[in-house]
């Protein structure tokens, strides 16, 4: 094992004393924990330090590995441009990260990067370690949109990576908790900010990673997290190893989560083996849904399996309940995989004969037709939960305090743009954020003339 051990590290601008201005006062615990982090590295001497950070390049089905041999970065955008940090890169140590990843499936490589700089993910814990340790190289890697599993095993990579190479290797993973702490933070208060943080913290300090890659991203997404997949790439490097954690510090004081944690690895354990649990867990959850899915997600399930497996459309089963021959409504089928969206599509009135060619139409649509996705693919299957939502007549309504975000989904049109938004959605919190995310789908400007209507719908999942 060549992972010498790795840090959970928050990255507050305001922590770097030119940008607080003092407010860093506020934070102090965070502080003293950054400089605690600093002055151990420079005693472990690690040869590369694997920094993880949400603020680098971000793909939604890459992960980012910077290339080249340094780089650099400063504070301007946070009024400081004179505070800089400055780094080697580990080229061979990238270079051997990648062709892990390769060899695993993993799509990760050096491809796309927009901008060379260092982001503050990364700067903020150079600057306390190279406070201590001096400039150590680094391999700088970006989180994305892929699976929590996928970033899993990319820290599996880096562990491996670090055995091929040889060197002695620090991970640095860079992310704050909730950002919805506070009324009065930067995005107001959920009672899931306040649960992510308790449920992280207590993860940091029994070193508990299989709970950290079991947590429901619609929940974390709830929470609005910044670091969840960093932590989650930091977990794989230490999957089949005991570890010794202890969490530094936490604080909240701005709305925002701040915390730092340790970890060292202590030997091999096959009971934390944690990727292989979380695989088997999965694929009976998926038979538990399967045996016990109803006839409208069973529908979605079937048209999308035979479509893909055949390239041919179901024709309607002659066994499902009657209305799904007799009556006719708009649908909407999303596909997800491990909590992602996969692919969503539907229509807002009907366009087929019933109710039950309009689910099949729109599934294999989700599932192919989808442009935001490339197609999903035969091996994939096995890996989506399907919902189906039924949508009831809509309704003109002339004031966002006729909806409720729970009950009625919302359509917006100007005259030839028209943009819906379903109901009961992570992260949509109230009737403005509907309207306006409605109107931004639409490609309607929030200031142009325009009407609505609600709905309501029937969820199948």
């Amino acid at each position: 094992m060549n992972i010498i051990g790795a840090f959970a590290v928050p990255h507050p601008p305001l922590i770097i004393p030119e940008v607080g201005r003092s407010r860093e006062q506020h934070i102090l615990a965070t502080a003293d924990s950054y400089e605690a982090v600093g002055r151990q590295i420079a005693k472990d001497k690690p040869d590369v330090l694997a920094v993880i950070t949400p603020h680098s390049v971000m793909y939604a089905d890459y992960l980012h590995i910077s290339p080249g041999m340094q780089a650099r970065g400063d504070f301007g955008s946070f009024g400081v441009p004179q505070v800089s940090v400055q780094t080697p890169y580990d080229q061979d140590f990238a270079n051997q990260l990648c062709a892990q990843a390769e060899y695993q499936g993993i799509p990760a490589g050096f491809l796309g990067e927009k901008d060379p700089d260092l982001d503050h993910g990364a700067m903020i814990p150079l600057y306390f370690i190279q406070k201590y340790a001096g400039p150590i190289p680094i391999v700088r890697i970006s989180i994305s949109g892929l699976s929590y599993q996928m970033h899993y095993q990319l820290g599996q990579c880096i562990c491996q990576a670090a055995l091929t190479s040889g060197k002695k290797t620090m991970i640095i993973a860079s992310g704050d908790l909730s950002h919805k702490l506070r009324e009065d933070g930067p995005y107001g208060f959920t009672m899931d900010g306040l649960l992510y943080d308790e449920k992280v913290c207590k993860i940091f300090t029994q070193g508990d990673f299989y709970s950290l890659l079991d947590m429901d991203p619609a929940f974390c997404e709830s929470a609005a997290e910044c670091g969840q997949r960093s932590f989650l790439v930091m977990a794989g490097a230490f999957d089949g190893w005991k570890v010794q954690s202890k969490l530094l510090s936490y604080q909240g004081p701005f709305g925002v989560g701040y915390a730092v944690a340790a970890f060292r690895p202590i030997k091999e354990s096959a009971d934390r083996k944690f990727l292989e649990k979380h695989i088997r867990e999965k694929e009976r959850k998926r038979l538990e849904r399967k045996e016990h899915e109803d006839a409208y997600v069973r529908l979605a399930r079937e048209a999308l399996e035979h479509y893909i497996q055949t390239g041919e459309r179901l024709l309607i089963p002659a066994r499902l309940p009657q209305e799904f021959y007799e009556e006719r409504a708009g649908a909407f089928v999303s596909l997800k995989i491990d909590g992602s969206l996969r692919g969503c599509i539907g229509t807002i009135m009907p366009t087929q004969s019933c109710i039950g060619e309009e689910i099949i139409e729109n599934a294999i649509s989700a599932a192919v037709r989808d442009h935001r996705f490339s197609p999903v693919a035969l091996e994939e299957l096995p890996l989506l939960t399907y919902s189906v939502d039924i949508l009831g007549e809509p309704e003109p309504i002339q004031s966002e305090d006729q909806l409720d975000v729970k009950r009625y989904g919302v359509i917006v049109q100007s005259g030839l743009k028209r943009g819906l938004l379903l109901p009961d959605l992570t992260g949509v919190d109230t009737p403005q954020d509907q309207v306006r995310i409605a109107l931004e789908k639409a490609g309607i400007p929030t200031y142009a003339n325009y009407t609505m209507e609600r709905f309501e719908v029937i969820r199948h999942l």
